[in-house]
């Protein structure tokens, strides 16, 4: 049968309809006409031939009214007429609304795409399965319909920054639930659970889009889960008090906290406001392992865990269904056996993901993209704000300009809790640094940076020369947007610890800054740079006046969201410590 299922057997799939237009990067419909059949009425001239191009907007087909040669066709579904040059104005109603008229039937064959635009996809990024790449360019409405009505959302809460842009950093949470629900599932234990935010990775994409760091955030780590206004799903609201000293993982289901007191505790623990979230549970894990052909692994070992259920030999493996899910929550045969270790062979079967979708021909094959889409977009629970197809498109275009090859994997640094061995605890002396440089889009790995030569040799300057005694520094320390109290807290260490005694604390700025800054006048340079390298301020923070200033009067130091303690260097630096955890996304790795 062929896709109208009229009884003529063509071979045709019916997703193999859709061509991908190298000019464009979408796919549009290219409908084949079945042996001895005209692709338009005797007489009538192909669109493309005679040089008619649809003029004015164009509107959305209602599936209801819609005439044949109205409906767009979908996999699965009826087409109506084909090729027709009729229709009203003579227009090809059967192609993609902004997109080309179809090419003609005799002699065509599908366009070649683009290396390039394999850019042109949607990045689907989903519990453990943080970088699925499907594709599906185009805004046909039965496709647009079908698509959006698979997508389950729910709301952000007034939590991060309300939807990515172009113009700066993106950052996307991914959570991974242990909720047991669906089949199969009871036998991993706890069935009763509501679930926790048992896998989390934090996706940061620099402004420049040359570099990302996905950042694991352990399930165990003591942190402050802060207060979290809620929507119910009865569509009442409900103010769930802050929690001090608790797991992480308990920001998700617990106290009936939604994915948006996750991103909360994300912010809070980071400094890094997050614009979207992502959401998988155990069967989302199962349907996109086995809608990519699986996930090529790599162990260095046997593996016969009782717990995961998972059974492997040494050596190279490709894994889908059941089979990733166990892999995905072994631990205790791998590493350490604790949560650390199933975080990194969670990152080094993710890097796995992102290569073979990167290098294979999923991103060129209209039927894998179909499925893709569909296994994705059932699977994933996302945010209001991209609870649609378009913006998700728009999402995953932005993510998947990134090159493997500097995409980090890195887990946030950490120690053993020495009042509860089961939970770990921040690692002071690493983690601000790791949180400064994801905050600061410093990457993980050799990037060439954008920034000219000259721009950044002039920054430099402002840090270099002459620096003021600290006795001799001035300095009026403002609020602006860091936590409550961030202005005592710095002023007592400046003058407890540093030896800046003249220094006041001005409370609340007049207005919020994005990042902290110091302004002060040229002939204060000598002050500014002693206050820079006593705090570990960047050449950007500083802010430099026209004019001098009188003998009596302080610079001004306003506080920024990316102060989090006294003492604690506001910039990044140049490259991460030494010996912290990272896989790189482009190199194999088995797992140990």
């Amino acid at each position: 049968m062929d896709a109208q299922g009229r009884g003529r057997d063509e071979g045709i799939d019916p997703a193999d309809q859709w061509v991908l237009n190298p000019d464009t990067g979408d796919y549009e419909l290219r409908l084949t006409p079945s042996s001895g059949r005209s692709a338009a009425p005797s007489g009538s001239s192909s669109p493309r031939t005679s040089g008619t191009r649809t003029s004015g907007p164009r509107r959305k087909p209602d599936p209801e009214t819609a005439s044949p040669g109205e409906r767009a066709t979908v996999p699965g579904q009826r087409s109506g007429r084909r090729g027709s040059g009729g229709g009203r104005g003579g227009r090809d109603e059967t192609r993609k609304p902004g997109g080309r008229a179809a090419a003609p039937a005799a002699g065509r064959r599908k366009a070649k795409a683009r290396s390039g635009k394999k850019k042109k996809a949607l990045v689907w990024t989903g519990g453990v399965l943080a970088f699925l790449l499907v594709g599906v360019g185009t805004t046909g409405y039965f496709v647009y319909e079908h698509f959006n009505g698979n997508i389950t959302a729910l709301s952000t809460d007034g939590a991060g920054t309300g939807g990515f842009s172009k113009d700066r950093a993106i950052n996307v949470l991914v959570i991974g639930t242990d909720k047991r629900t669906g089949k199969g599932n009871e036998g991993y234990g706890d069935a009763g659970s509501v679930g926790h935010a048992d896998t989390n990775i934090l996706f940061h994409v620099s402004k420049d889009r040359t570099n990302a760091t996905a950042l694991s955030i352990p399930r165990d780590l003591i942190t402050d889960i802060p207060d979290c206004p809620t929507k119910m799903e009865d569509g009442s609201e409900k103010d769930i008090p802050a929690s001090a000293g608790g797991r992480f993982n308990t920001s998700l289901g617990q106290s009936d906290r939604t994915p948006s007191c996750t991103m909360r505790t994300v912010t809070e623990l980071t400094g890094l406001k997050v614009d979207h979230f992502m959401v998988a549970d155990f069967n989302a894990v199962k349907s996109l392992t086995s809608a990519v052909g699986g996930v090529d692994v790599c162990l260095a070992k046997d593996i016969n865990d009782k717990d995961s259920h998972l059974k492997l030999s040494k050596g190279e493996h490709t894994i889908e269904g059941e089979q990733a899910l166990s892999f995905l929550r072994t631990r205790h045969s791998v590493g350490f056996g604790s949560d650390l270790s199933r975080i990194e062979i969670q990152q080094q079967f993710l890097g796995s993901l992102m290569r073979k979708l990167k290098s294979n021909d999923t991103l060129t094959s209209p039927t894998k993209m179909f499925t893709l889409a569909e296994a994705a977009t059932k699977a994933l629970t996302v945010d209001d704000k991209i609870a649609d197809i378009n913006q998700l498109r728009k999402l995953g275009m932005e993510l998947a300009s990134v090159d493997p090859k500097n995409i980090t994997f890195t887990t946030v640094p950490v120690l053993d809790n020495p009042n509860d061995k089961a939970t770990v605890v921040l690692d002071e002396s690493k983690a601000p640094q790791v949180f400064s440089m994801m905050r600061e889009d410093v990457s993980f790995t050799a990037v060439e940076k954008k920034e000219k030569a000259a721009e950044k040799a002039a920054a430099a300057a402002k840090l270099k020369g002459a620096k003021a005694d600290p006795a001799d520094v001035r300095v009026d320390v403002f609020n602006g947007g860091a936590p409550a109290g961030s202005a005592q807290a710095a002023l007592d260490w400046l003058q407890n610890e540093q030896g800046v005694l003249k220094s006041t604390n001005k409370a609340n700025a007049p207005a919020d800054v994005k990042k902290t800054q110091l302004v002060y006048a040229p002939n204060q340079a000598d002050q500014a740079r002693r206050l820079a390298d006593m705090m570990g301020m960047s050449a950007s923070a500083l802010k430099p006046t026209t004019t001098d200033a009188g003998d009596m009067e302080p610079m001004v130091l306003t506080l920024g969201p990316d102060f989090k303690r006294a003492g604690s260097p506001l910039s990044a630096p140049e490259k991460a410590p030494d010996d912290i955890q990272r896989v790189e996304a482009d190199k194999a790795v088995c797992a140990k």
